[in-house]
């Protein structure tokens, strides 16, 4: 079997400074043509999205898709809804999961497999003010001790 090629083409960098990931899942997108084509022209914002279930089904918000530059009247509003299409089974585990634990379902990054758009969500649970500080401290000890041996490797 052919290993598909995976192209990330947006990915959310503000969840992981905002939210612990506790788990990740694939899930498909349902998009029309136009919006494939922005997508693979890079043309997407993930900032501020997430997920919900909506009777039965997940949808994702805030994913801005811009519209496709030759797409006249075909173009969708870049803000719409999208569908994810995952199984019921996980789609239902999920929505048990966001309603009673107090997770939130967030895309974390929009990527090309083979040739089908993909999300990855996380399943995420929110960070305290005091959390984002600890990791941003951890995040800059980090960096002055590679500097410090990167320093040490040239002299």
């Amino acid at each position: 079997m052919a290993e598909k090629s995976i192209k990330i083409i947006a990915q959310n960098k503000k969840a992981y400074h905002d939210y612990f990931v506790i788990e990740r899942y694939e899930a498909g997108i349902e998009l029309f043509g136009t919006e494939v084509k922005s997508v693979r022209a890079g043309q997407v914002n993930l900032k501020d999205s997430f997920c919900k279930v909506y009777a039965g089904e997940l949808l994702a918000l805030g994913i801005h898709i811009s519209p496709y530059e030759k797409g006249n009247i075909y173009n969708k509003d870049p803000l719409r809804h999208k569908r994810l299409l995952m199984h019921k089974k996980e789609i239902l585990k999920l929505d048990s999961a966001i309603n009673a634990d107090g997770y939130a379902l967030i895309p974390l990054s929009l990527y090309l497999s083979g040739s089908r758009v993909k999300v990855e969500l996380g399943l995420c649970k929110g960070k305290k003010n005091y959390d984002k500080r600890e990791t941003d401290a951890k995040r800059t000890a980090q960096r002055t001790i590679e500097r410090a041996m990167r320093g040490n490797r040239e002299d």
